[in-house]
């Protein structure tokens, strides 16, 4: 079986090596074991406060193979963007240009950099490695953020988002930075994807026009992956959307990449999360059994899974495998939710 766990200092070798493999683009792991470290560090410390507004706060998680005790993949959630650096994005519109004389009435597509999501909440940081891509662990990477948002909601803001990877080839080459970025930074887009990821938002405020910028003036191949994401990420933006989140037009600055948003208490695996408490069965349980996201209500000892359960009056009969790897005992309550709910 596989789990979620908050991500621990021992953790950093394995972060690293998931922050090469997952390439340009992956702006929130750059590929920097100093950074990487002050990350799980952040994390860490959120964990053990006792936080009753969301601030500055980073929380890291792992997926765990329990057969092996390897971590397989990682996810995480910033509980306010853009309080400690700013937070840019494009906001699509349109302006219309008329003329009553020349009886001409245009209206043009535009991209205006714009700070609107500053202090939602983000989920972020998600991979998994490509040999474990199976057994539901994409849903249980990303869902298993939405049960500790929903155990702990005072940490986190009213309003969610979640920026998508945009569009680039297979050599990493981003079409939409190349037809725009390229001509005011002067440097690859996995450069300046790596100061981003490093914090260095800074040239970004500098180098940028500040100015509506027309959409169709741009190369006719930076138009057309605007909004796109990348194609390891359409797995992911389905399922964030069957959770009700929605792209309100506004993508990022540098590979046009979609980003999505849903209040916090309309996403559907916390609307729709119970309270339960738990019996332990001796044998497994019937494949033909629900398969549910369960939790256990703590903060840094936090743990999640995807299993099959039995529900009768407030009491879900789980496994003892499943028990053990979230660390609970009979009697005990967890936070559970049907893993795939009504298709929005």
């Amino acid at each position: 079986m596989y789990f979620i766990r908050p991500i621990a200092s021992e953790d950093l070798e394995t972060l690293h090596q998931i922050a090469i493999e997952s390439g340009p683009g992956f702006t929130s792991l750059p590929e920097n074991q100093q950074l990487l470290e002050a990350k799980i560090q952040r994390s860490c410390s959120a964990m053990e406060q006792a936080i009753e507004q969301a601030g500055a706060e980073s929380y890291l998680f792992v997926l765990i193979d329990s057969d092996s005790n390897q971590v397989v993949g990682t996810t995480g959630i910033e509980a306010a963007v853009g309080l400690r650096e700013p937070w840019y994005h494009y906001r699509m519109g349109t302006v219309v240009h008329a003329s009553r004389e020349l009886n001409i009435h245009n209206q043009f597509k535009t991209l205006y950099l714009c700070n609107d999501y500053t202090g939602c909440s983000e989920v972020c940081t998600l991979y998994l490695q490509p040999e474990h891509r199976h057994s539901q662990n994409g849903s249980l990477l990303s869902k298993s953020r939405f049960l500790f948002m929903a155990e702990h909601p005072q940490r986190f803001a009213s309003r969610v988002i979640a920026e998508m990877r945009g569009y680039s080839d297979e050599e990493g080459r981003s079409p939409f930075w190349e037809g725009l970025g390229r001509k005011f930074f002067a440097m690859d887009y996995s450069e300046a994807d790596y100061l981003t990821g490093s914090g260095n938002k800074v040239f970004i405020a500098e180098l940028m026009p500040k100015y509506s910028i027309y959409i169709h003036l741009l190369p006719e191949e930076a138009q057309a992956v605007i909004g796109r994401v990348h194609a390891n990420t359409e797995p992911a933006r389905r399922m964030l959307e069957n959770e009700g989140f929605r792209f309100e037009n506004y993508v990022d600055i540098f590979d046009a990449g979609p980003t999505l948003t849903a209040p916090l208490e309309k996403i559907r695996a916390i609307r729709e999360s119970r309270y339960a408490k738990v019996r332990l069965l001796n044998q497994p349980l019937s494949d033909n059994e629900p398969l549910f996201l369960i939790s256990n209500t703590r903060t840094r000892e936090f743990r999640c899974c995807i299993c099959p359960i039995v529900q009768r009056q407030g009491i879900a009969e789980i496994s003892t495998e499943a028990a053990e790897l979230l660390q609970i005992i009979e009697g005990d309550t967890i936070r559970l939710v049907e893993l795939k709910g009504r298709q929005l």
